[in-house]
């Protein structure tokens, strides 16, 4: 029986998109409904009693957020299915879930035959600013590349709203539109892009890599793991229940819910700043939170602070988020590590750590604790011709140019693997 399936998305909104191409990655048709585009869908949401999106409808079910076990369980889908191999019919009015050519993401392809078939120099296993930078770096060198990526426009940079910092680029990018000037470049080089994803690795043979995706066996003959990291979740009681009743971690997908609506933004990084004055257009009140007190990175808080509906608030937690239906109330642990108990509509959360996307691999290289991949200087793991960099391995500071700067070390690494160099060999032009 076939699911009926209805997706709300907005723009902007990195989760809508992690949703979607979850659907098309196990072949389930969808119908979308962007509510920034229609009012009449905004408004189906709201006398839902529901403040975000995605918010999909499987068979009726609700699934707020992105929820891939919940997802999985709607559509009675088995543990371990991760796909067809080739694309399904649609009706008209539907989204195809396996895209065909003409649907496919930009310079992203599917998995056919001539990629099974085919030996790689290199592979890259993540398409974001390492594994793009590597792209170039391998393809200009002559090497056969391809680079694999399961979300192209889900990654950490992708959905970064401003880029403002990269060397070289004067004007403000998106993050998207600078990844994607990455990846056009390694394409124009003559690198392969496919959205796959990789299930497991086989790095036993010195010669050979292999890597298992849904439509069969991608072989290499070095491999650079740029898979990036994830965020966990920050375990606040009451934020899994109301996720998308009032929780949400992007303003610029909710924002519009929360009109003349009291909101806090809990964090205390630049991306938490960002989100707060973006809702402060929005709401009547927003609280930003800063449970340590300090702020990474180099932001300025004095614009926010000039807001007359922005208070910030130092030291200060969320603890407990409550409600019947949607959020209703905080409590809040204090500077003074008392309780208080706040009346808001709205949690925006930019708390959690980031981890690395790497329990794929299992053993097949040497990991710390965290799953952090070990690596010497030349960016190479415990096993010849594996190489991995990004936010993949331990680095004290996440920043795009540092994980581009480990793309070009990889790739010269491969390139000397591959090639059997004494040494390796810079591009100097």
């Amino acid at each position: 029986m076939e699911s009926n399936v209805i997706v709300y998305t907005s723009h902007g909104c990195p989760y809508c998109k992690k949703v979607k191409e979850q659907l098309t990655a196990w072949g389930i048709s969808y119908e979308e409904r962007n509510v920034s585009e229609n009012k009449e869908y905004f408004d189906q949401l709201q006398q839902k009693k529901i403040f975000g999106t995605p918010a999909t409808y499987i068979n009726g079910k609700l699934v707020l957020g992105f929820q891939e076990p919940k997802m999985r369980k709607l559509l009675e889908l088995p543990d371990d299915y991760e796909g067809p191999v080739s694309g399904v019919a649609t009706s008209e009015n539907e989204v195809s879930a396996a895209p065909s050519d003409s649907q496919e993401e930009g310079i992203f392809k599917s998995v056919d035959a001539s990629i099974l078939d085919d030996v790689y120099d290199l592979v890259t296993i993540g398409g974001g600013p390492a594994g793009a930078s590597a792209a170039v770096y391998a393809a200009r060198g002559r090497l056969k590349t391809l680079v694999i990526d399961k979300a192209p426009s889900a990654g950490t940079l992708a959905i970064t709203h401003k880029i403002a910092n990269y060397p070289g680029v004067k004007e403000e990018l998106t993050g998207l539109e600078l990844l994607q000037r990455m990846q056009e470049q390694a394409h124009d080089f003559g690198a392969i892009f496919v959205r796959t994803n990789v299930l497991s690795v086989d790095f036993s043979d010195p010669e050979i890599k292999k890597l298992e995706v849904p439509e069969g066996t991608i072989k290499a003959k070095s491999v650079f793991i740029a898979v990036g990291a994830k965020a966990p979740s920050s375990k606040i009681k009451g934020e899994e229940e109301f996720t998308g009743r009032g929780v949400s971690y992007c303003s610029t997908c909710d924002a519009a819910f929360f009109q003349e609506r009291t909101v806090i933004v809990a964090g205390d990084n630049e991306e938490a700043v960002h989100e707060a004055e973006t809702l402060s257009k929005f709401c009547k009140e927003v609280r930003l939170l800063i449970p340590t007190g300090i702020l990474k990175g180099d932001v300025d808080l004095s614009t926010l602070e000039s807001k007359d509906n922005v208070k910030v608030y130092k030291k200060y937690r969320v603890k407990e988020i409550v409600g019947e239906n949607n959020v209703e109330k905080a409590i809040i642990q204090n500077d003074q590590k008392e309780l208080e108990t706040w009346d808001v509509d709205g949690v925006f959360l930019y708390l959690a750590g980031m981890k690395p996307g790497t329990d794929f691999l299992k053993g097949a290289v040497k990991r710390d604790s965290e799953g952090y991949i070990d690596v010497d200087e030349s960016l190479q793991t415990s096993v010849a011709g594996i190489f991995a960099g990004g936010d993949a391995r331990r680095t004290p500071i996440k920043q795009a140019v540092l994980s581009a700067a480990d793309g070009a070390i990889a790739a010269l690494g491969a390139d000397k693997h591959v090639n059997k160099r004494s040494q390796l060999r810079p591009q100097y032009s």
